[in-house]
């Protein structure tokens, strides 16, 4: 790696639940700057939330992210001129970066409905333990789980 690493930018929490992830969430769904649009898209998704299930949506996007976020992953390695699959360990920041990739992927594959809608239906189904997001997460143990005779490269 060239160069220093870049510094960590701290973002501020969001205005209505004052929490960090959500926030971060709402970055992630953003695009093009237009932050208001994806602030209503998370909020409209938590309302709906709180409609269908008539729960506390932020127990409900808990559960979903507690159940999304992987425990490891694979990494690629190249060693002697072979790409091994090396299983690593997911630890801090990454594990909420790629529940909230894979939750929005997930959201996004979902067809007829506004995105808000389509958000919330896949953070009641991962809260659940089902849902496409679920399924990625389980591909990724998967791999790495298959890939353990390689763990000593890591």
């Amino acid at each position: 790696m060239r160069g220093k690493q870049a510094p960590k930018r701290v973002i501020n929490p969001d205005s209505k639940f004052h929490r960090l992830d959500i926030a971060k969430l709402i970055n992630k769904i953003m695009q093009r700057g237009k932050k208001t649009t994806a602030e209503k898209i998370v909020y409209g998704a938590f309302d709906h939330i709180s409609n269908k299930t008539k729960q506390d949506p932020i127990e409900i996007y808990d559960a979903a992210i507690r159940n999304v976020a992987p425990n490891l992953e694979v990494k690629g390695k190249r060693i002697g001129g072979a790409n091994y699959q090396v299983p690593v360990v997911v630890v801090g920041d990454r594990k909420m970066l790629l529940a909230h990739r894979w939750l929005i992927e997930a959201a996004k594959a979902r067809k007829g409905a506004a995105m808000s809608v389509k958000l919330a239906e896949e953070l009641i189904a991962a809260a659940k333990g089902e849902g496409a997001a679920m399924k990625k997460r389980e591909d990724v143990q998967k791999m790495a789980e298959s890939n353990k005779a390689f763990a000593h490269f890591a």
